[in-house]
Protein backbone atom coordinates (compact mmCIF):
# COMPACT_ATOMS: atom_id res chain seq x y z
CA UNK A 1 0.00 0.00 0.00
CA UNK A 2 1.14 3.46 -0.83
CA UNK A 3 2.14 5.13 2.51
CA UNK A 4 0.16 8.19 1.93
CA UNK A 5 -3.45 6.10 1.63
CA UNK A 6 -2.42 4.42 5.20
CA UNK A 7 -4.80 5.96 8.22
CA UNK A 8 -1.40 5.19 10.04
CA UNK A 9 0.74 7.46 8.25
CA UNK A 10 1.75 10.96 9.88
CA UNK A 11 3.47 12.45 6.87
CA UNK A 12 3.27 16.47 6.65
CA UNK A 13 2.22 16.38 10.54
CA UNK A 14 3.95 18.83 13.33
CA UNK A 15 4.24 17.10 16.40
CA UNK A 16 6.17 17.84 19.13
CA UNK A 17 7.56 15.01 21.47
CA UNK A 18 8.83 16.18 25.06
CA UNK A 19 11.16 14.51 27.12
CA UNK A 20 12.90 13.61 23.20
CA UNK A 21 16.43 13.48 24.61
CA UNK A 22 16.22 9.78 25.44
CA UNK A 23 14.22 6.81 26.12
CA UNK A 24 10.07 6.39 25.12
CA UNK A 25 10.30 10.35 23.75
CA UNK A 26 13.85 9.58 21.93
CA UNK A 27 12.16 6.62 20.12
CA UNK A 28 8.69 8.59 19.82
CA UNK A 29 10.68 10.97 17.87
CA UNK A 30 11.92 8.82 15.65
CA UNK A 31 9.12 6.75 14.71
CA UNK A 32 7.02 9.93 14.19
CA UNK A 33 9.75 10.43 11.74
CA UNK A 34 10.06 7.43 9.95
CA UNK A 35 6.04 7.86 9.90
CA UNK A 36 6.79 11.38 8.11
CA UNK A 37 6.03 13.36 10.38
CA UNK A 38 8.00 17.00 11.06
CA UNK A 39 9.32 16.50 14.54
CA UNK A 40 10.05 19.26 17.20
CA UNK A 41 12.12 17.95 19.73
CA UNK A 42 12.17 18.88 23.59
CA UNK A 43 14.57 18.21 25.98
CA UNK A 44 16.64 19.24 28.53
CA UNK A 45 20.10 18.06 27.33
CA UNK A 46 21.21 19.65 23.85
CA UNK A 47 24.05 17.25 23.39
CA UNK A 48 21.15 13.91 23.92
CA UNK A 49 18.85 15.81 21.54
CA UNK A 50 21.33 15.73 18.78
CA UNK A 51 22.08 12.64 19.26
CA UNK A 52 18.14 11.89 18.57
CA UNK A 53 18.06 14.03 15.61
CA UNK A 54 20.44 11.87 14.02
CA UNK A 55 18.81 9.04 14.00
CA UNK A 56 15.68 10.98 12.64
CA UNK A 57 14.98 10.27 8.71
CA UNK A 58 14.69 13.45 7.16
CA UNK A 59 16.63 15.43 9.60
CA UNK A 60 16.35 18.90 7.82
CA UNK A 61 12.79 18.46 8.78
CA UNK A 62 12.93 18.67 12.33
CA UNK A 63 13.63 21.10 15.39
CA UNK A 64 15.65 20.78 18.20
CA UNK A 65 14.61 22.69 21.38
CA UNK A 66 16.95 22.47 24.50
CA UNK A 67 14.53 23.68 27.46
CA UNK A 68 13.46 23.02 30.58
CA UNK A 69 9.10 22.70 30.73
CA UNK A 70 9.05 24.18 33.94
CA UNK A 71 10.17 27.57 32.28
CA UNK A 72 6.65 28.38 32.16
CA UNK A 73 6.76 31.63 30.47
CA UNK A 74 9.57 30.24 28.07
CA UNK A 75 7.56 27.29 26.66
CA UNK A 76 4.80 29.94 25.51
CA UNK A 77 7.32 31.73 23.72
CA UNK A 78 8.90 28.66 21.97
CA UNK A 79 5.34 27.58 20.97
CA UNK A 80 4.53 30.39 18.72
CA UNK A 81 8.10 30.65 17.34
CA UNK A 82 7.88 26.93 16.15
CA UNK A 83 4.14 28.17 14.55
CA UNK A 84 6.15 30.91 13.07
CA UNK A 85 8.65 28.50 11.52
CA UNK A 86 6.71 25.43 10.77
CA UNK A 87 2.89 26.22 10.67
CA UNK A 88 0.25 24.82 13.18
CA UNK A 89 0.46 21.79 14.94
CA UNK A 90 -1.18 18.45 14.75
CA UNK A 91 0.12 16.91 17.65
CA UNK A 92 1.78 16.63 21.02
CA UNK A 93 3.48 14.00 23.23
CA UNK A 94 4.10 14.22 26.71
CA UNK A 95 7.17 12.26 27.30
CA UNK A 96 9.01 14.61 30.02
CA UNK A 97 9.13 13.25 33.43
CA UNK A 98 11.44 11.81 36.10
CA UNK A 99 10.69 8.53 38.05
CA UNK A 100 12.31 7.35 41.63
CA UNK A 101 11.70 4.68 44.07
CA UNK A 102 11.08 6.81 47.76
CA UNK A 103 9.35 5.04 50.97
CA UNK A 104 5.71 7.46 52.70
CA UNK A 105 8.42 8.33 55.37
CA UNK A 106 10.68 9.90 53.11
CA UNK A 107 8.03 11.97 51.51
CA UNK A 108 8.82 15.30 51.87
CA UNK A 109 6.78 18.51 50.61
CA UNK A 110 9.95 19.77 48.64
CA UNK A 111 9.90 16.47 46.36
CA UNK A 112 5.96 16.27 46.59
CA UNK A 113 6.25 19.93 44.45
CA UNK A 114 9.28 18.45 42.55
CA UNK A 115 7.80 15.60 41.22
CA UNK A 116 4.51 17.52 40.20
CA UNK A 117 6.63 20.40 38.79
CA UNK A 118 8.12 17.84 36.44
CA UNK A 119 5.71 15.17 35.69
CA UNK A 120 2.19 17.22 35.91
CA UNK A 121 2.49 21.30 35.54
CA UNK A 122 5.08 21.18 32.79
CA UNK A 123 2.70 18.58 30.73
CA UNK A 124 -0.15 20.30 31.50
CA UNK A 125 1.18 24.29 30.75
CA UNK A 126 2.75 23.11 27.28
CA UNK A 127 -0.54 21.38 26.56
CA UNK A 128 -2.46 24.77 27.19
CA UNK A 129 -0.36 26.91 24.87
CA UNK A 130 0.06 23.86 22.09
CA UNK A 131 -3.75 23.39 21.69
CA UNK A 132 -4.97 26.94 21.42
CA UNK A 133 -6.59 28.16 18.12
CA UNK A 134 -3.49 30.22 17.27
CA UNK A 135 -1.36 26.99 17.26
CA UNK A 136 -2.97 23.61 16.67
CA UNK A 137 -4.20 23.45 13.17
CA UNK A 138 -8.28 23.84 12.24
CA UNK A 139 -8.30 20.11 11.14
CA UNK A 140 -7.89 18.96 15.00
CA UNK A 141 -5.32 16.27 15.88
CA UNK A 142 -3.96 14.53 18.65
CA UNK A 143 -2.28 14.78 22.46
CA UNK A 144 -0.78 12.22 24.39
CA UNK A 145 0.38 12.07 27.94
CA UNK A 146 2.79 8.75 28.79
CA UNK A 147 1.52 7.83 32.20
CA UNK A 148 1.83 4.59 34.03
CA UNK A 149 0.47 1.44 34.79
CA UNK A 150 1.81 2.99 38.84
CA UNK A 151 -0.88 5.53 37.89
CA UNK A 152 -3.71 2.97 38.56
CA UNK A 153 -1.84 0.04 40.50
CA UNK A 154 -0.04 0.50 43.86
CA UNK A 155 3.45 -0.60 44.29
CA UNK A 156 5.91 -0.18 47.41
CA UNK A 157 7.58 3.05 47.38
CA UNK A 158 5.72 4.47 44.66
CA UNK A 159 3.66 6.83 45.90
CA UNK A 160 5.28 10.07 44.66
CA UNK A 161 5.63 8.84 41.21
CA UNK A 162 1.86 6.86 40.93
CA UNK A 163 0.41 9.96 42.11
CA UNK A 164 1.65 12.09 39.43
CA UNK A 165 0.92 9.68 36.48
CA UNK A 166 -2.33 9.07 38.23
CA UNK A 167 -3.06 12.88 37.80
CA UNK A 168 -2.26 12.86 34.31
CA UNK A 169 -4.76 9.95 33.71
CA UNK A 170 -7.43 12.48 35.69
CA UNK A 171 -6.14 15.58 33.77
CA UNK A 172 -6.30 14.12 30.34
CA UNK A 173 -10.30 12.87 30.54
CA UNK A 174 -11.59 16.25 31.57
CA UNK A 175 -8.89 17.34 28.33
CA UNK A 176 -10.54 15.17 26.37
CA UNK A 177 -13.96 16.52 26.79
CA UNK A 178 -13.30 20.41 26.45
CA UNK A 179 -10.68 19.99 23.57
CA UNK A 180 -13.43 17.54 21.83
CA UNK A 181 -15.01 20.94 19.96
CA UNK A 182 -11.96 21.49 18.26
CA UNK A 183 -11.16 18.07 16.84
CA UNK A 184 -8.37 17.24 19.38
CA UNK A 185 -8.41 13.75 20.99
CA UNK A 186 -6.60 13.75 23.93
CA UNK A 187 -5.30 10.11 25.36
CA UNK A 188 -3.15 8.63 27.91
CA UNK A 189 -0.79 5.90 27.54
CA UNK A 190 0.47 3.63 30.34
CA UNK A 191 3.48 1.49 29.71
CA UNK A 192 4.42 -1.07 31.84
CA UNK A 193 8.53 -1.62 32.74
CA UNK A 194 10.06 -0.55 29.64
CA UNK A 195 13.81 -1.23 28.86
CA UNK A 196 15.10 2.85 29.44
CA UNK A 197 18.44 4.30 30.70
CA UNK A 198 15.68 5.47 33.46
CA UNK A 199 14.75 1.91 34.54
CA UNK A 200 18.16 0.77 34.19
CA UNK A 201 18.95 3.39 37.02
CA UNK A 202 16.09 2.19 39.13
CA UNK A 203 16.38 0.32 42.73
CA UNK A 204 15.21 -2.79 41.17
CA UNK A 205 17.69 -3.19 38.63
CA UNK A 206 20.73 -2.81 40.87
CA UNK A 207 19.44 -6.47 42.23
CA UNK A 208 19.12 -9.54 40.20
CA UNK A 209 16.27 -10.85 42.37
CA UNK A 210 14.64 -7.90 42.48
CA UNK A 211 14.83 -7.21 38.97
CA UNK A 212 13.46 -11.07 37.93
CA UNK A 213 10.82 -10.29 40.08
CA UNK A 214 9.87 -7.33 38.16
CA UNK A 215 10.38 -9.51 34.85
CA UNK A 216 8.16 -11.80 36.27
CA UNK A 217 5.37 -9.32 36.90
CA UNK A 218 5.02 -8.59 32.71
CA UNK A 219 3.49 -12.02 31.53
CA UNK A 220 5.14 -10.88 28.15
CA UNK A 221 8.44 -9.09 29.57
CA UNK A 222 9.66 -6.24 29.55
CA UNK A 223 8.42 -3.55 27.20
CA UNK A 224 10.96 -2.00 24.17
CA UNK A 225 10.67 1.97 23.56
CA UNK A 226 9.23 0.84 20.37
CA UNK A 227 6.26 -0.83 22.32
CA UNK A 228 5.58 2.60 23.05
CA UNK A 229 6.29 4.12 20.50
CA UNK A 230 4.19 2.20 17.95
CA UNK A 231 1.21 3.16 20.06
CA UNK A 232 2.12 6.66 20.01
CA UNK A 233 1.83 6.43 16.00
CA UNK A 234 -1.30 5.19 16.37
CA UNK A 235 -2.90 7.12 18.51
CA UNK A 236 -1.35 10.82 16.92
CA UNK A 237 -2.78 9.60 13.50
CA UNK A 238 -5.99 9.80 11.58
CA UNK A 239 -6.54 5.40 12.35
CA UNK A 240 -7.26 6.21 15.79
CA UNK A 241 -9.64 9.34 14.92
CA UNK A 242 -12.73 8.12 16.93
CA UNK A 243 -10.58 7.73 19.92
CA UNK A 244 -10.51 10.05 22.91
CA UNK A 245 -10.24 9.87 26.91
CA UNK A 246 -8.69 6.64 26.83
CA UNK A 247 -6.00 5.10 28.85
CA UNK A 248 -4.22 2.56 26.90
CA UNK A 249 -2.06 -0.01 28.98
CA UNK A 250 0.65 -1.22 26.75
CA UNK A 251 2.32 -3.17 29.54
CA UNK A 252 3.33 -6.62 28.29
CA UNK A 253 0.80 -7.95 30.42
CA UNK A 254 1.04 -6.14 33.82
CA UNK A 255 -2.52 -4.78 34.40
CA UNK A 256 -3.79 -8.59 33.36
CA UNK A 257 -2.49 -9.77 37.08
Amino acid sequence: MDQRKSPFNLIGKNIIVTGASSGIGRQCAISCSMMGANVILFGRNPDRLNDTLNCMDNISNHLVYSVDLREYNKVEELIKEIVFQKGKMHGLVNCAGISNTLPLKMITPDKMDDFFHNNVLGSINITKFVTKQSSFSEEGGSVIFISSVMGTVGESGKTLYGLTKGALIAASKSIAIELANKKIRVNCISPGVVETPLSQKAVYSQNEESLTKIKNYHPLGLGQTDDVANACVFLLSDASKWITGINLFVDGGYSAR
